[in-house]
């Protein structure tokens, strides 16, 4: 057993700078492993599978990543895992056979198969499978199924010898987890080892998140965007480890930028469920052990469900978005107009034409604090930008939509300029349907140059079902004094991020003296009225203890996120951004006291 481990992160989605990887075997690590996949880019790789028989996974990682570090990975005697295969590992794993034979390096490759359920839809569909949130029935046609595996097939392709593992849809911490299963001989029912293990990997999987990027306090890192490090896990058998970045690199990696990757798309911190472990973070601690070396530890684990989230695609009519620059006086006031005039002339033309009506539509104003609902405080702009987003059954009806964009131009509003992208065509709208299947019902196999082996799969009673403990309202306990009203990113900082339609936004108080108040005035219904304009479900706050932080995840809150919505935020990123100006009143002493009272936000 070695006596720690180093895993890079060299991509945190399909699309992401190759410099990560270089940056990382530059630096050196045992582990490389790139995390490619998304809900919405299944269905876009089925797609491609679907025109050619040998695509459908991430190219850029034969092309752009493995094909130009072959070499040094192989002298430096770095192992690969990634979950690039998508929807055709097999597809992936044989052109990457190719680029080897290409340049002359013999590595060796397994790849894990068994969460591309598309062969059984009808089976689950006659078993009268509903979706987990919503309820509905199962769609009569899906664009892809997959099932999200977990990190023991990835530890099993390890243990074959392979130098390089290959994956469809897993947990995307997976991908760090099954090195460790490996390396260090964790057990199956070692729940709070696997945890530790899932926890690291949830902190590197999105590449600089977590070193300094979309960071809350931005301008501490700023001067580093061009060169910003990517992230690297120095893990110890008993499960702690230290994150810290490629050698050389800009970014920073500090408690609070590790701690807003922590909590960033989690919903109940003591219940995160994943195939090898359910998870409890609620007490992770994290400490800062040198420049750019974060300490983590305290991560604990229950058994497992016995069951796999299985996230299915499917295609639901068509989508198209308009944007324009509208400049002068009045600017937000004329823009609205214009938006509106598309929509009442173009819906006049779409049923003129037999057509019936726009399934939904909306109209945006960027730059007149449209996020913000009630609590914008911009209507002066005088330069904006308009985004008109239409939603229907046909592509004929949007194509009408599109061809009344230009003419706005001429018949409607002075200022108007700046069209993006040209007449808009329409893109096929794809939602998400999840559920769960029993993981007995699923073979998982692992194919490498060992052979073809099925992989069995730990079962154990269900977990107890667990939520966050209930935690008293305690005032803080200063001297009176008078109170100063300022913004909540004076006290916090956070980060948001999504689930399908349902977003998260983790808020982590900047001082621990500051938590008894932000318990106190940031409630569920504080923040749920503060979205009214978004949220169309239930807001619930979950406490993290560890990390003096609250988690709010609001339901429906995205317009069917991903593709599905028309928002031009349809992931829930700004919401962080939005919640960090909601006000709060503050004894001053506590401002004081903290030293929270500078109007610049604290490094």
């Amino acid at each position: 057993m070695k006596k720690s481990i180093r895993i890079g992160c060299g991509a945190g989605f399909w699309g992401d700078s190759p410099e990560g990887a270089s940056q990382l075997v530059a630096s050196g690590v045992d582990y490389l492993v790139f995390d490619y996949l998304a809900e919405i880019t299944m269905s876009i790789l089925a797609r491609m599978k679907e025109k050619r028989a040998d695509l459908g996974y991430a190219t850029d990682f034969v092309s752009a990543v493995m094909k130009p570090l072959t070499h040094d990975i192989k002298a430096k005697g770095i192992r690969v895992v990634t979950n690039a295969g998508g929807i055709n590992p097999e597809a992936c794993r044989d052109a990457l056979l190719a680029v080897f034979k290409e340049v002359g390096v013999d590595l060796k490759v397994a790849v894990v198969l068994g969460d591309d359920l598309s062969a059984r839809a009808q089976d689950y569909r006659d078993l009268g499978v509903k979706e987990m949130f919503s309820g509905q029935d199962m769609p009569a046609k899906l664009s892809s199924i997959n099932a999200y595996l977990g990190a023991l097939p990835i530890a099993r392709a390890l243990d074959t010898g392979a130098d390089i593992v290959i994956t469809g849809r897993c947990v995307d911490s997976a991908v760090v987890l099954g090195p460790l299963i490996h390396e260090f001989g964790w057990k199956a029912d070692d729940f709070d080892l696997l945890s530790a293990g899932s926890l690291a990997g949830h902190i590197i999987e999105c590449g600089a998140q977590t070193t300094g990027g979309v960071f809350t306090d931005w301008q501490d890192v700023s001067g580093d965007w061009d060169r910003m490090g990517f992230p690297i896990a120095e893990c110890l058998p008993d499960g702690t480890f230290d994150i810290v970045k490629s050698e050389g690199s800009g970014g920073a990696v500090t408690v609070a930028t590790v701690s807003e990757q922590v909590i960033y798309e989690v919903h109940d911190p003591r219940r995160y469920l994943l195939p090898d472990v359910t998870c409890d973070f609620s007490g992770v601690t994290l400490t800062q052990a040198g420049k750019d070396r974060v300490h983590v530890s305290g991560a604990k684990g229950l058994k497992p469900t016995d069951s796999y989230k299985v996230c299915a695609t499917y295609a639901d009519g068509y989508r198209s978005t308009a944007t324009m620059m509208i400049a002068g006086r009045e600017a937000v006031a004329k823009a609205q107009a214009v938006g509106e005039a598309i929509l009442k002339r173009s819906s006049r033309l779409i049923k003129e034409a037999g057509l019936p009506d726009y399934t939904e539509t909306l109209v945006e104003v960027i730059g007149s604090e449209f996020s913000y609902g009630a609590q914008a405080r911009r209507s002066d702009a005088r330069e904006v930008t308009l985004r008109v987003a239409v939603r229907h059954p046909s592509k004929d009806a949007l194509q009408i939509f599109g061809r009344e964009i230009y003419p706005s131009a001429t018949s409607m509003a002075q200022g108007i300029t700046g069209f993006a992208g040209g007449r808009p065509e329409p893109q096929p709208v794809i939602r998400l349907f999840s559920f769960l299947a029993p993981k007995s019902d699923i073979t998982v196999e692992v194919v490498s140059d060992a052979g073809r082996q099925v992989i069995e799969t730990a079962s154990f009673d269900a977990p107890k079902a667990t939520t966050s403990a209930a935690v008293a309202d305690v005032a803080w306990q200063g001297s009176s004094s008078a109170t100063v009203r300022v913004p909540l990113i004076r006290l916090a900082h956070g980060r948001s991020g999504d689930k399908g339609d349902t977003a998260n936004i983790g808020v982590i108080a900047r001082d621990g003296r500051v938590v008894p108040l932000l318990r106190q005035v940031l409630t569920s219904e504080a923040v749920a009225d503060y979205f009214r304009h978004f949220a169309r479900g239930n807001v619930t706050r979950y406490d993290w203890p560890g990390l003096n932080a609250f988690n709010f995840v609001m339901e429906n809150a995205l317009g069917g996120g991903g593709i599905a919505s028309l928002r031009n935020d349809p992931q829930g990123k700004a919401l962080a951004q939005v919640l960090m100006d909601i006000e709060i009143d503050v004894p001053q002493a506590l401002l004081d006291e903290t030293g929270l009272g500078e109007e610049k936000v604290p490094a």
